[in-house]
């Protein structure tokens, strides 16, 4: 009896780690994207192109690998990892993962990023309400991501048409 609970504790926690891997691996995918579909302001594409993420090593992982010796126009992609709020640098994008709360640190987030033009991407249901301009939302076991138009808009980014039709919800 014990043999085969811990058989299924065992198989449960793989497979858990398995649809982790494969979410971290499609969050990378769309921030990768998100990149082609934002009107970015002329000062943003100076010097290399930076990813941040914060405290998600999966998904870090995975934006390396696929941005590997790519380029955003003339700028290089790189991604910084940031460990906690405190090791925040400024960057065009900005991923902050569910580990930590996005709400309660968003002042200290903003401060950090000098209230820049950078797209802040979040996982954690109200993000948006503090800031984030992507949220990513998980429903029905499918990665969907809400937007937020006027975050965007007050930090002087322009979201596609085709990127807010992808969008499950609009937060204006």
């Amino acid at each position: 009896m014990k043999k085969t609970i811990i058989c299924f504790v065992l198989f449960g926690s793989l497979a858990a780690m398995a649809q982790n891997a494969e979410m971290a691996k499609y969050k990378a995918l769309f921030v990768t994207n998100f990149i082609r579909y934002i009107g970015w302001p002329d000062d943003v594409k100076v010097g290399d192109f930076i990813i941040g993420v914060v405290n998600e090593p999966a998904v870090a992982d995975n934006l390396k690998a696929q941005t590997a010796d790519k380029k955003f126009g003339f700028q290089s992609i790189v991604i910084k990892e940031f460990k906690s709020v405190d090791d925040i640098s400024p960057c065009q994008m900005l991923y902050f993962s569910d580990k930590q709360s996005f709400s309660k640190n968003a002042p200290i987030i903003m401060a950090k990023l000098n209230n820049s033009k950078s797209l802040k991407i979040t996982e954690t249901e109200g993000a948006t309400k503090e800031g984030s301009m992507i949220n990513f939302v998980v429903s029905d076991g499918k990665l969907k991501f809400e937007i937020s138009t006027a975050n965007a808009d007050k930090h002087g980014l322009k979201l596609s048409n085709s990127l807010t039709s992808l969008s499950n919800a609009i937060i204006k």
